[in-house]
């Protein structure tokens, strides 16, 4: 049975195009040539955070964030950065009586506006919530430890197969990579999204079939 699913934020509810776009701003670089070199650090299989040191070498994200506070340009998304989909599988997952949550590597400020948001969910927290961070194995206990089943009636989804997919699937859930925003397409055809998802989606609303169909299997 499937009894929770779990989603990721960043490019799996969220689209950070709006909010990528205004650090290459921070930052006073032309948004095509952030975004270009951003997608060749993840290509290259080095950190996102790389993408910084490369215009500005001894770039704190942290620091950087708080700067950005400071002077009135705090990170921020809103119900227009949701991806479309987002909202009408959640709503159905639940109304299905499924336990939806929301768990990513995020500030207190982005757990803040999640909530803000009223989000169709029975739970949300991020990282900073927990002191502890993707791809850590604790982290994903916890993701057990809040959810209302065992780990392998849990569907984690994500679009990372390193942060997302591959620490999920050794923590005992199951996997559903969603193929879309820079690491989603980039990563798209490495082997591990094979081997380690359960399910390889283009769209939040194929969830709720999946559910349907592997939940009705194991009553048979």
């Amino acid at each position: 049975m499937i009894g929770a699913v779990v989603f990721d934020v960043g490019e799996t509810l969220v689209d950070e195009t709006r909010e990528y776009g205004t650090w290459a701003d921070w930052l006073g670089v032309p948004r095509h040539t952030f975004v270009s070199v951003f997608g060749a650090v993840i290509a290259s299989g080095l950190d996102y955070r790389e993408t910084f040191q490369v215009f500005r070498p001894g770039f704190d994200l942290g620091e950087q964030r708080e700067a950005r506070a400071r002077s009135g340009q705090p990170e921020t998304y809103s119900e227009e950065d949701l991806y479309p989909d987002v909202r009408p599988a959640l709503s159905k997952l639940r109304d299905m009586g499924v336990w939806v949550g929301i768990v990513g590597n995020q500030t207190v400020r982005s757990g803040q506006i999640l909530r803000s948001l009223a989000l169709p969910t029975d739970f949300i927290a991020t990282s900073d919530d927990w002191g502890v961070e993707k791809p850590s194995p604790e982290f994903f206990a916890k993701v057990i430890e809040v959810a209302p089943c065992s780990g392998d009636e849990i569907v984690y989804v994500g679009d990372r197969i390193e942060n997302d997919i591959a620490p999920a699937k050794a923590a005992g859930m199951r996997t559903a990579y969603i193929q879309r925003g820079p690491w989603g397409w980039i990563h798209r055809d490495k082997p591990e999204v094979s081997e380690l998802s359960d399910w390889k989606i283009l769209d939040l609303t194929e969830l709720p079939g999946i559910v349907a169909t592997e939940n009705d299997s194991s009553l048979r």
